[in-house]
């Protein structure tokens, strides 16, 4: 018979978080592949747990490598326990080409459940969890970051982002380009741990904190874009851009203005505002044709 596939829950921060059913499964599978195997000795050694099966290690570097093997195990009967630095398996961590090689094989897959840090995070924001979507982390480079933020810009659900402290300024910054300073977020740092800390505030203001410097493990949760108020048209849209920017601001604060008071997406605004410009330049440049072959 095929062996079994157990993918566990191990704590983010606390190891007395750690399931009760962990222990039992470390001393007695005959497989456990950690994302880092020092880590696992300090794991098992909190947990008082021997372990009896190979250990073997499987990351991000060897996973495509390692993945058969472990399959071949699990088809000859093995229980195989999976586990990752913190969390659970496959979730921002290695696991999922190994359970979608294990389903296909027809291969049992089960999990002992433990600590989420997106589930903990978003507990703890105080922004709407009835609805959510988890976007991992996002890209280092600046414009790729701009347009995976500009992707969900509309997004109703609440967003959980994973973040690494030195770039949370300038994630957070460009966040609050895209969704707007007044969005609502939580940084959530150091989850369970001993300086545990969540951070509530406008994008705005979480971006000039967090440019004084943040460390450790970083989780960001941001409140989803609000309902559109009204149903306007992109004419309507033009209209209220032009009476901000006669009455002083700037285009892009006009912009964003607009866009806040609709419930739309900054792009959708600015978009309207380009096509307009360019029927007005086309316009232009038409009657301006017509007139020069009029005249004598």
């Amino acid at each position: 018979m095929a062996g079994t596939l157990v993918l566990a829950g191990t704590p983010i921060g606390d190891i007395a978080d750690a399931p009760p059913r962990l222990a039992a499964e470390l001393a007695g599978v005959d497989v456990i592949a950690a994302e880092d195997t020092r880590r696992l000795r300090r794991l098992t050694q909190g947990l008082d747990v021997q372990p009896s099966g190979r250990v073997v290690s499987y990351f991000e570097g060897n996973e495509s490598a390692r993945t058969p093997e472990l399959v071949e195990a699990l088809v000859g009967g093995a229980r195989v326990l999976l586990v990752t630095d913190a969390g659970m398996p496959s979730v921002s961590d290695p696991g999922y080409r190994l359970v979608a090689a294990a389903v296909e094989k027809g291969i049992k897959v089960t999990a002992v459940p433990g600590p989420s840090a997106v589930l903990t995070a978003l507990a703890l924001s105080g922004l709407p969890v009835d609805r959510f979507c988890f976007e991992g982390f996002l890209p280092r480079k600046a414009g790729e970051r701009l347009s995976r933020l500009r992707d969900v810009e509309g997004e109703r659900r609440t967003l959980v982002y994973f973040e690494a402290p030195h770039r949370l300024d300038d994630t957070l910054a460009a966040m609050a380009e895209v969704f707007g300073t007044e969005r609502r977020a939580a940084v959530c740092r150091e989850l369970t741990k001993t300086y545990e800390e969540i951070k509530r505030g406008p994008l705005g203001e979480l971006a000039a904190w967090a440019a004084e410097g943040v460390r450790g493990e970083i989780t960001v949760v941001v409140e989803g874009a609000p309902e559109r108020a009204e149903s306007l048209d992109a004419d309507e849209l033009v209209r209220r851009v032009l009476v901000r920017e006669e009455a002083g601001e700037r285009r892009k604060e006009a912009i964003a203005a607009v866009a806040a008071d609709a419930g739309l997406p900054k792009r959708e605004v600015f978009d309207a505002v380009v096509a307009a410009k360019n029927a007005r330049g086309a316009k232009s440049a038409g009657a301006a044709e017509n007139a020069a072959r009029t005249s004598p």
